[in-house]
């Protein structure tokens, strides 16, 4: 236990103490402190060199793992080992910090060139890494062209904190690493935040540098338009950019790149596949639920993360029935991190001064740098060569007279003898003298002299190739950019970020045509409609049962090529908010709403349906029922059957139900045709046995829902109707299409044979009554297998959706038809 002491009293104090109290200004001793603590601070810890572009920590990790022998070709080590070893040897300050920039040089998302290849949780853009104990680490290949050539001499070397180890000012650095990699960092009164640029523009605007030294800023720039960041995205506008290249200081937004895709056959979604530098995932979901909240955003009903290892960052924004994908991600730019500033300030370090630089003069210091390391390693090349040289002499002219020489380190009392006397006969150096003491008797043999001498001429050419280097700046000039451009081939990869000189027109304003802002010059921005417009379109279902609708009903004015898919078996006027009706082979009608489908690209001429979705995406059918068509829900429909009933429906349909039927069906029988007639148009029955029918539809009286109809076409024994469908009465382009084939050949075996016939020549007959003759069948014809009536000229597919062309020339209304190369699927209107 301690002994407790007595304090001091005053006679215990020695009686001769004089006393000297100084009076110090406190506002200078504050400054005086307070510079030196800055100092530290900026020189010692936050701002990079512009040599190699690493603060002291970074360098000092890069040196003690490549001391280590942590190279790419070697194992992980435990990264708190390489902590205790940088703390230990080199950067006294807490492990936390140390952990923190070696993590930090091995993010992929951080740096554009990852220095250091991390094995374990590194962390992401929401979450940290894991503890030190549980990584592991090593150099990445990249690194070691910043670490290389550290033992000849290329940089000065000074000491560690207690003067006991040495450690490089700068690394060597064989490409600008600060513009490749940037930087971020806060100082006292000062912060620089360098953004990430492309290794490959990089390093060929540093090579026309050195092969231009008056280069100007604009020459530089082309090569270099702008930065890359490790997360891609997009840059819009670049003024900024241009006046931080100019000056060292500006900022430029950063954009998500979003798509919009349709997700289900009803649902449609911004899909961000790249977010803005140092954005992750979790922060923009967190920010557009608190946005939807607050009632900021309108139109998103779910966020959904589906990012993974394989296939990299995917977040899913969907959307709700009704709104425009482009106004909703104006919003979200508005509104979250999706888009986001970045501040470029350029302060580092110039021969340990702060300076804020532009693009040319980052260029220029490391370009001197890089000339200077080349140059010292020329040196000292050119100094280890003629140090060799040195000894090779001396050892040939030993090995001339070996026997004498032998003969005068024998005859020596001791080793300092004898080479006195070495140098005394054959004039050699000390060094030249001590080598040949330290002589193997292995090396006197006759092979080794002529070794040596194809040495000695290796290395007369190597000394006179590295003095050339030195003699000369074209020379030394063109070994660096040689070198740069070798490092460029290796480590490059391809721009991610996609520069925009101005907003585009569409992701966020339109821009009115030809409108100025008032006192601006500039074009006047209209914002887009949130929500979608109830502008007229199509809605059109093809042959092969793909759904989908069209921008605007103007899409089909110039007409166009067919293509897969794009026989039209249902066409129907509405508008974007509108709602249509869908007719089933069973008698029921189904309500759809024209917002749930997708939209078809616009085209000049007739769309593709090829970007269509299947129609039991939207509707749910029973066993054998099949879709008809699809028809207007305010007009009066003409509805025919496959036993020739016919019926025109009132459009009372009920206004709190999705499905209803329209028509009461006979047993076995089923609805083969459905669409809008009006009074004056006249209704046509085709029936297998070739026997059409066609009479006024003011013959037909409008009936409710639940009627049966009435007799339509009078049918022979084993016929069936195989078309109806109503055409105008003053119609004269309307054609009749038939194609016929053989009741006993398998489907789509035999080719058959169609005709195209106008309409005109089929009299208008009575309802009930049994029609006219439509088709002279041929020899193995004795069915119709296809039928269409309408406005011409028509469109046929084949079974793979694939167009086919009709025959051209009118036949006659008894005629038989042209046989086809390929079997026909299906028949619909041209609407060219």
């Amino acid at each position: 236990m301690a002994r407790r002491q007595k304090p001091a009293s005053d006679k215990d104090s020695p009686q001769d103490f004089i006393e000297n109290i100084v009076d110090i200004d406190v506002t200078s001793e504050m400054e005086g402190s307070f510079l030196e603590y800055a100092y530290s601070v900026i020189y010692s810890r936050a701002l990079p060199d512009a040599r190699d572009g690493l603060k002291p920590v970074q360098r000092r990790i890069l040196f003690m793992m490549s001391e280590m022998g942590l190279r790419p070709d070697r194992g992980h080590v435990k990264s708190a080992r390489v902590v205790g070893e940088v703390m230990g040897k080199l950067h006294p300050h807490g492990d936390a910090a140390i952990y923190d920039a070696m993590v930090r040089m091995a993010q992929d998302f951080s740096l554009r060139i990852p220095l250091i290849d991390g094995h374990g949780n590194f962390g992401s853009l929401d979450d940290g890494p894991a503890a030190p104990r549980y990584t592991e680490a090593r150099l990445a290949a990249p690194a070691l062209a910043l670490t290389d050539h550290l033992d000849e001499d290329v940089v000065d070397f000074v000491p560690n904190y207690d003067n006991q180890l040495m450690q490089p000012e700068v690394l060597p650095a064989a490409f600008p690493n600060l513009l490749v990699n940037g930087s971020s960092g806060i100082a006292v009164g000062m912060a620089t935040n360098m953004a990430p640029h492309n290794l490959g523009e990089v390093i060929a605007a540093a090579r026309h540098l050195i092969q231009h030294p008056d280069a100007a800023l604009a020459d530089v720039m082309d090569f270099i338009p702008g930065p890359d960041l490790p997360s891609g995205g997009r840059i819009v506008g670049l003024d900024g950019i241009r006046d931080a290249y100019a000056t060292g200081r500006g900022s430029f937004k950063t954009r998500a790149t979003v798509e919009v895709e349709q997700l289900t056959a009803r649902r449609t979604g911004l899909v961000v596949t790249e977010l803005p530098y140092m954005v992750g995932p979790e922060k923009v979901i967190e920010k557009i639920k608190d946005a939807v909240t607050a009632k900021k955003l309108s139109g998103i009903s779910d966020v959904v993360d589906l990012t993974d290892r394989n296939h990299g960052l995917r977040l899913v924004i969907e959307l709700k029935n009704g709104f425009n994908p482009k106004a909703v991600l104006a919003q979200l730019y508005r509104y979250t991190p999706m888009e986001d500033s970045f501040g470029i300030n350029n302060v580092t370090l110039v021969d340990g001064q702060p300076r804020t630089l532009g693009l040319l003069e980052l260029l220029q210091v490391y370009v001197g740098h890089r000339l200077s390391v080349v140059r010292r390693r020329t040196a000292f090349r050119l100094g280890k060569k003629k140090d060799r040289l040195h000894l090779v002499d001396g050892l040939l002219v030993a090995i001339v007279d070996i026997d004498e020489v032998i003969q005068i380190i024998r005859s020596s009392d001791e080793a300092a003898e004898a080479r006195q006397r070495l140098m005394s006969i054959y004039d050699l150096t000390e060094v030249q003298a001590n080598y040949i003491l330290e002589l193997r008797l292995r090396q006197l043999t006759k092979f080794s002299r002529i070794e040596l001498e194809k040495e000695q001429e290796e290395l007369r050419r190597e000394i006179a190739a590295l003095q050339e280097i030195l003699d000369s700046d074209t020379k030394l000039r063109r070994l660096v950019s040689d070198e740069l451009g070798e490092v460029a081939e290796r480590y490059a990869t391809p721009r991610r970020t996609v520069l925009l000189e101005s907003e585009a027109v569409g992701p966020l304003t339109a821009l009115a045509a030809g409108a100025k802002a008032a006192g601006t010059g500039k074009a006047a921005q209209v914002p887009l409609p949130l929500e979608i417009p109830d502008d007229p379109c199509w809605v059109i279902l093809s042959a092969s049962g793909q759904l989908a609708r069209t921008v605007n009903q103007d899409q089909f004015a110039d007409g166009g090529q067919r293509v897969r898919h794009d026989v039209f078996a249902s066409v129907v006027r509405s508008s974007a908010r509108g709602e249509i009706g869908a007719v089933t082979s069973a008698g029921r009608m189904l309500r759809l709403q024209v917002m749930d489908m997708p939209v078809l690209p616009h085209t000049a001429g007739v769309p593709n349906l090829a970007g269509g979705v299947p129609v039991k995406e939207f509707i749910t059918l029973a066993k054998g029922e099949s879709l008809v068509s699809l028809v207007p829900l305010n007009t009066v429909l003409a509805v025919g059957t496959a036993q020739g009933v016919v019926k025109r429906v009132s459009p009372d349909y009920p206004l709190n139900r999705e499905d209803w039927e329209i028509i009461t069906l006979k047993d076995k029988d089923q609805v083969v045709g459905a669409a809008a007639a009006a009074e004056e148009d006249d209704l046509v029955f085709l029936t297998g046995q070739a026997q059409l029918l066609r009479f006024p539809a003011s013959a037909v009286r409008a009936q409710g829902r639940t009627a049966a109809g009435m007799a339509g076409i009078k049918l022979a024994a084993g016929d069936s109707v195989i078309f109806f469908g109503p055409v105008a009465g003053d119609d004269a382009a309307a054609v009749l299409v038939t194609i016929a084939s053989g009741s006993e050949s398998l489907p789509g075996v035999a080719a058959g044979s169609a005709k195209v016939t106008a309409l005109a020549e089929y009299p208008v007959k009575g309802r009930a009554t049994g029609g006219v003759r439509a088709h002279r069948f041929l020899k193995g014809e004795d069915v119709l297998s296809l039928g269409w009536a309408g406005h011409g000229p028509a469109k046929a597919a084949a079974e793979n959706g694939a167009a086919r062309a009709l025959p051209t020339e009118h036949g006659r209304r008894d005629g038989s038809g042209v046989a086809l190369a390929q079997a026909v699927h299906a028949i619909g209107p041209s609407l060219s």
